[in-house]
């Protein structure tokens, strides 16, 4: 396959050449692309973004783009909005819950109306992006073949749905997307992206147009007959021009070229629009008005405007003592008044036609990337401090409009709290985007919390979203109990600072105490202070700032939280009011920790008084059992063995496994083993022990069911006799060390048909056999097939040579102890048929119990 162009240089369009360069591929319509124009796959990704942008009414678009690496999306094209302050979004996982992979992930679209429906729907999103902006997501699909998702972003409409018109302009645009790039696959290009993003300007609506120069543009030959003055403006000499579009645009900006391309496609097509304007950068760095109009034949005809001075009131707006910037919406500066020079340190002309973060590096700091994207999202007004020096502060207001943005700068006091001192800075109390982030920062810890169920993976969720958030390098978690705090996690304090204050009453004068006692947070923007508030309490150091929050879930004291900082900081009232919010959130997570510890220990004890501490001797068989309970969510299981004698010299080995986890399972599993028991003592048959405990468990109802297989053996002549009732095959290793696993017929699992039968099938174990029965636990890996876990224990089970007994469960089991995460919990039942077992058991060659499996 031949490479589409668009990843030769990052962010960029290839553009052709003339005499001599390669033409393009064919473009969205199978028509070939310009000459000079850039390649086929960014024009379809480009024009399509485009079109549909402009018909959903939206401010602006994009293209996600399948890459070369498996289940990964890539942002390819971005209109309307600055690459950069969105590149936390360029790339994403289609198994990621965000709107955009699941379009892609499901083939079906999604509709966001507003931030409420996104925020009930795709809480993630709104969590990185929240502000009230309405989304649509279309799946580019051709066929069976599923390319990427086209998507508009635009104004919110609250309360009401998306309408059919819009919905029917998407799958309009998204059905001629694919049309295109189905067939710049099958002209043997690939439709992939692996680079950046190709940022393009969305084209503004008509206006009267002001002609200075003059052009006419044959768009498929990629020619054009330009005036002087536009050749001047263009950067090339009349005399020296050979007519060609690239020639004449060489020195615009990229995303100036892209957006030209795609507005002169839109104009040609046969539903475009008649006439377009955009704003441009010329060769010289000045900010240019292009307007074009189409004509008859795939031709248009325009005029590039320089504005001049005298284009805007810039009388009026140098009177005002503030400063006054004008971006486009990719952040380029199209004006800027007199005062610039004195508030901002640069003159009218050093802005113009710069990007505002790169004139002005101190407002490129991450912490006001928010406000940015807040006024291009939702188009509310926002206000903050920023810091343009050590000494000198300045308000900014950022006032969006459709197509561009006017930003005022005007002297401010030193604030109370210094907003760059945190990741993300307060703004003026009540802005929008602070009110947007005081809502939605704690769902984002919220999310993550949903999945912790221990302390510790509290703790350390609070580590990993917590203190990023607010800038945070020190963590420490205490525990109440008794009236004594106890640490539970500390992260960042110097290494046995926090020992001496493990244990402490709640009548100690200390922060941490007063904060839980008094239920209120207390800040301290210095460690000067905490120090004049708590004098003779020992300080880690003596450069920073620390907040001690209140852990209270449902009105009961919980523990306290400590937040560290290197430096001083302020603490506005959101940043109070979220750090209060998100200590009510902790404390939540950690009482349920709490009742999950309480729980499984109940579990655990449960388990292993109802799991056999000791197999019986037997002269012809060997037993050993192994049990590990799982380390994900409610850790302990259903999970049992048992070894029978059943009066008459035989031996009943059981494996069983109860669904569920925690103190029910557990509870149900007791009954079970029990039952199996009893049936097995009063001399019934296989399939009636297995029949009884059946029905036993239908009575007596406990909303669960489980597998269990049950073998009767005679360990003098090795005749057996199985059932199985949804349980995973036995493995059965000859003498000789063939292992196979075991095909016995079986029924349906246990507790759920009371009419269910259990078939019966013989077997037999000659000397030296030896046979392996386990629960799933032990084979199944979440996402793989479960016949590769069993094929890797029937290998495991084979290459285990003559090891003792005990020996060979350890190995079998070796793998999943070593396991960071076990999702279930794993039993594990061996017998082995030989001369002298009694006296190797007598002699401890294996012992009823593994020191590294509890309960085994």
């Amino acid at each position: 396959m031949r490479p589409g162009t668009a990843g030769a240089h990052p962010g960029s369009v290839t553009w052709y050449g003339v005499a001599g360069h390669p033409a393009a591929e064919g473009d969205a319509h199978g028509e070939r692309a310009p000459a000079g124009g850039p390649d086929a796959l960014t024009l379809a990704l480009a024009q399509a973004t485009v079109s549909t942008t402009e018909a959903v009414g939206g401010y602006a678009g994009g293209v996600y783009l399948r890459a070369g690496a498996g289940g990964l999306l890539r942002l390819a094209v971005l209109a309307g909005l600055p690459g950069t302050l969105f590149s936390p979004w360029w790339r994403m996982h289609v198994n990621r819950p965000f709107p955009v992979a699941q379009a892609h992930r499901s083939g079906q679209p999604v509709y966001l109306a507003d931030a409420e429906e996104a925020m009930r729907r795709f809480p993630q999103l709104m969590a990185g992006l929240p502000f009230p902006f309405g989304s649509l997501y279309e799946p580019v699909t051709a066929g069976a073949e599923r390319y990427g998702v086209l998507m508009v972003l635009r104004p919110a409409t609250a309360g009401a749905p998306v309408g059919e018109a819009d919905r029917q302009a998407m799958r309009e645009g998204a059905a001629r997307l694919g049309e295109a790039l189905d067939a710049l696959r099958a002209a043997d290009v690939t439709v992939a992206w692996e680079t950046e993003p190709v940022c393009l300007q969305l084209p503004g609506p008509a206006a009267p147009p002001v002609r200075t120069g003059h052009f006419e543009w044959d768009i498929d030959a990629g020619t054009m007959a330009a005036d002087p003055e536009l050749c001047a403006m263009a950067g090339v000499d009349p005399a020296e021009f050979r007519g060609t579009v690239a020639e004449l645009i060489a020195h615009w900006a990229p995303e100036d070229r892209h957006g030209v391309w795609a507005a002169a496609h839109a104009l040609t097509g046969p539903d475009g629009p008649t006439t377009r304007r955009m704003p441009v950068r010329g060769a010289d760095g000045r900010i240019l008005l292009l307007e074009m109009t189409a004509l008859p034949g795939r031709r248009l005809t325009g005029f590039v405007l320089d504005p001049g001075e005298g284009t805007v009131p810039d009388e009026a707006a140098d009177r005002l003592p503030q400063a006054i910037v004008s971006i486009d919406r990719l952040g380029r500066i199209t004006y800027a008044n007199g005062a610039t020079g004195t508030l901002l340190g640069l003159e009218q002309g050093e802005l113009t036609g710069r990007v505002l973060w790169e004139a002005l590096p101190w407002l490129g700091h991450p912490a006001h990337a928010d406000y940015f994207r807040s006024v291009l999202l939702s188009g509310d007004r926002v206000s903050f401090a920023a810091r343009r020096s050590p000494r000198r502060w300045l308000t900014v207001c950022l006032y969006p409009g459709r197509n561009a943005v006017t930003v005022t700068f005007g002297s401010t006091e030193h604030p109370a709290y210094a907003p760059g001192s945190v990741a993300r800075p307060g703004a003026e109390p009540g802005s929008p985007a602070d009110r947007a982030a005081a809502l939605y920062r704690p769902v984002a810890l919220a999310i993550a919390l949903t999945e912790a169920v221990t302390a510790r993976q509290v703790s350390a969720v609070v580590t990993e979203e917590l203190l990023p958030a607010f800038g945070g390098r020190q963590l420490a978690i205490y525990l109440l109990n008794e009236r004594h705090l106890y640490l539970a996690w500390e992260t960042g304090f110097p290494q046995g600072f926090l020992d001496r204050f493990d244990g402490v009453s709640l009548d100690e004068a200390l922060p941490g105490v007063e904060t839980l006692t008094t239920g209120r947070p207390i800040f301290f923007e210095s460690m000067q202070h905490l120090a004049a508030a708590y004098p003779g309490v020992p300080l880690d150091a003596s450069v920073g700032a620390r907040a001690f929050l209140p852990l209270i879930a449902s009105g009961r004291p919980v523990g306290s939280c400590i937040l560290g900082f290197d430096a001083p900081r302020g603490f506005s009232p959101e940043d109070r009011t979220v750090l209060t919010a998100l200590a009510g959130l902790i404390a939540q997570a950690l009482e349920r920790a709490q009742r999950y510890d309480t729980e499984a220990a109940l579990a655990r004890g449960l388990q292993d008084a109802l799991l056999p501490h000791r197999l019986p001797l037997n002269d012809h068989v060997e037993t050993v059992g192994r049990y590990l309970a799982g380390t994900q969510g409610m850790d302990v299981g259903g999970d049992w063995y048992d070894v029978i004698e059943t009066g008459g010299g035989l031996l009943a080995l059981v494996i069983g496994d109860v669904q569920g986890h925690g103190v029910a399972a557990a509870a149900t599993m007791g009954q079970l083993r029990s039952a199996v028991r009893a049936f097995a003592l009063s001399g019934n048959t296989p399939q009636d022990v297995l029949g009884g405990t059946n029905r036993l468990l239908i009575d007596l109802d406990p909303g669960q069911f489980a597998s269990c297989c049950y073998i009767l053996l005679d360990p003098a002549r090795g005749a057996a006799q199985a059932v199985r009732a949804g349980h995973p095959q036995p493995l059965l290793r000859r003498p000789g060390g063939r292992t196979e696993v075991l095909d016995l017929p079986g029924g349906v699992v246990l507790g759920v048909d009371a009419d269910a039968v259990y078939p019966v099938a013989d077997l037999r174990l000659d000397q030296g056999a030896v046979l392996a029965m386990y629960t799933d636990g032990l084979v199944e890996i979440p996402g793989s097939d479960i016949d590769l876990g069993v094929e890797r224990l029937r290998s495991a089970l084979a290459t285990a040579g003559r090891a003792p007994l005990g020996v060979m469960a350890d190995r079998l089991i070796d793998e999943a102890l070593q396991a960071d995460h076990r999702p279930d919990d794993i039993a594990l039942l061996l017998a082995a048929r030989g001369p002298g077992a009694r006296t190797r058991r007598a002699a401890g060659t294996s012992a009823s119990r593994s020191p590294a499996a509890p309960g085994a």
